[in-house]
């Protein structure tokens, strides 16, 4: 395994000193390693991945130096405008190093929504034309040349390069600096809270990661059939906008499980959200100030307003809380008030050790839910 510890020395030797991107499950130690020990001027966890292109961009314009940006896979395709409308040879020229989280590698098991990214993945790089190397937890001996090579090109050719990385490359690291909350429910506490007090036959889209895999267990808990959920197992920062489009077209009541790094990552989407006129829809963000599902490094989600800015979005109501009282008693009487309506509610970060993934195929939920919505 490769030493985060002189993997980031190498790269300052090689002039990189600047750091953006969003954290990834497969580069979590690494990803703790540079929270720990750059400061925030050399460190952005950026709201999403085409987002942290434009970060490393203006700081290349501003010190003439090579940036990284780290993600995974998954967020590619947020990078792809940027990538060949702003730092291509053919635009701009602007070097950086990407380093990508492999999900979904071809001959690895994975979860459904990663399988066809990662099989794609290379071709993509291929396609635009970006120069990668892939590493594994053999490379430690090598990776300082395959390091120094990217970054010679990155520089000479003024262009984006890529360090494609699998899982179980870097040595295992956990976060030092951590910040620690005593609100009265973790996420999944609070989630049990929501679904026991939402009516039965109200359709709930639950966002990607740990909070659709908590819904799924609460569910199995309860021994109730899920055919109301849409647990969205990728498309991060998507689940508001499945859930207008839901809400729109349904007579039914339509609840939101969102995250902070869901929403901060397509904050745009709150304007269309809110001024939807969906009365039926009910946005609701458990926020835990952390990329929970993929390391427990921190978003802004504490630092932010979502509650006045939901309503500068339109929401009809905006509420933020973290009482458990205050939560049950709310909850119950969402179902009477005209939507679309935000919630914030805040929670501890952290789950279960042993928590489970959803036994149905994301083919199977979707045809369950239709079936229900359309009957």
């Amino acid at each position: 395994m490769i030493n985060c510890e002189s993997f980031l020395i190498k790269l300052n030797d090689l002039g990189i000193r600047f750091y953006t991107g969003v954290p990834d499950s497969l580069l979590k130690d690494i990803g703790a390693y540079i929270a720990d020990h750059a400061d925030s001027s050399q460190h952005i966890i950026a709201a999403n991945e085409g987002a942290a292109v434009g970060l490393a961009a203006g700081y290349h314009l501003a010190t003439g130096a090579v940036p990284m940006v780290y993600l995974q896979n998954s967020g590619l395709g947020n990078t792809i405008n940027p990538l060949l409308s702003l730092a291509d040879q053919e635009v701009y020229s602007i070097p950086m190093l990407m380093m990508i989280g492999w999900r979904g590698e071809p001959g690895k098991k994975d979860e459904p929504q990663h399988i066809k990214q990662g099989r794609v993945q290379n071709a993509l790089l291929d396609a635009m034309e970006i120069p990668y190397r892939v590493i594994d937890h053999s490379d430690a001996q090598t990776i300082d040349h395959t390091l120094q090579d990217l970054v010679s090109i990155a520089k000479r050719e003024n262009r984006p390069v890529a360090l494609v990385v699998s899982a179980n490359t870097f040595a295992p690291y956990k976060l030092q600096h951590d910040v620690k909350t005593n609100f009265p429910y973790n996420r999944e506490q609070a989630l049990e809270v929501i679904l026991q007090q939402i009516p039965a036959e109200a359709i709930v889209v639950s966002t990607t990661g740990k909070t659709s895999r908590e819904v799924f267990e609460i569910r199995k808990k309860q021994q109730q059939s899920g055919a109301t959920d849409f647990l969205t197992v990728g498309s991060m920062g998507h689940a508001n906008q499945i859930a207008v489009g839901i809400a729109l077209h349904s007579n039914k009541p339509v609840y939101c499980l969102d995250g902070d790094g869901a929403v901060l990552m397509h904050m745009g989407s709150l304007a269309i959200a809110g001024l939807s006129n969906a009365n039926n829809l009910h946005h609701i963000v458990l926020n835990n100030g952390a990329h929970d599902s993929v390391g427990g490094q921190p978003t802004a989600g504490f630092e932010v307003d979502f509650k006045a800015i939901a309503l500068g979005c339109g929401y009809r109501e905006s509420y933020s809380m973290s009482i458990a009282t205050d939560i049950e008693a709310h909850i119950r009487s969402l179902d009477k008030e005209v939507g679309p309506t935000f919630t914030e509610i805040k929670v501890n970060k952290g789950a279960r050790k042993d928590l489970g993934r959803p036994t149905s195929t994301p083919l199977e939920n979707k045809q369950k839910l239709m079936q229900l919505l359309q009957s």
